[in-house]
């Protein structure tokens, strides 16, 4: 008898699954052929809540910015790699040289891009703080020359930090883009 009741209860699973597949097709299909639905416009209904529409439209700039900025980080990621593998890593030989300098570069036109394509609006602190925090280290590693070789003990110290924000810079872009997504 268990095993009927199992069986049975298993058998009715899969009739619901298909009961439920049916149903939603039919309803697309309906939706889709509809010739009332052809005519209707995207406008919202007035039993609509209002609050539905910045929600879209805060989801569409998010995935703009996200778009935009992701694929300023591919290419440049692409020539010169992040975190442990770029040439701003601390424990990188680049470190210290020119290839360095030009991934700082790089790094802080992608923030900057972020920064202009964010422009100001809410819903992208993560990425607004990302950014700036890239900018800044940027400029912190060309004031303290670090690209070209200093010899002082205090100064190649003091290019640590930088280098290190620098070479996580694509990664930390990429999350702060994402989190744009979550309206952070």
């Amino acid at each position: 008898m268990a095993r009927l009741f199992k069986g049975g209860r298993m058998m009715k699973r899969q009739v619901l699954r298909a009961v439920a597949v049916v149903g939603l097709s039919g309803a697309v299909i309906t939706g889709c052929s509809s010739s009332e639905g052809a005519d209707r416009t995207d406008q919202p209904s007035a039993s609509s809540s209002p609050s539905v529409e910045p929600v879209s439209a805060k989801a569409q700039a998010a995935e703009k910015v996200k778009l935009v900025v992701e694929e300023r980080i591919s290419v440049d990621e692409g020539q010169f790699g992040s975190g442990t593998n770029s040439p701003c890593s601390t424990s990188s030989p680049q470190m210290f040289t020119a290839k360095c300098k030009a991934a700082a570069a790089a790094t802080s036109e992608a923030a900057g891009l972020a920064l202009r394509e964010i422009n100001g609006r809410q819903g992208f602190a993560t990425l607004d703080s990302v950014a700036r925090k890239l900018q800044d280290a940027v400029r912190t590693y060309g004031t303290l020359g670090c690209a070209t070789s200093p010899t002082a003990a205090d100064t190649r110290k003091a290019c640590l930090e930088p280098a290190a924000v620098i070479a996580q810079g694509f990664p930390d872009l990429r999350s702060g883009a994402n989190s744009g997504l979550a309206g952070k």
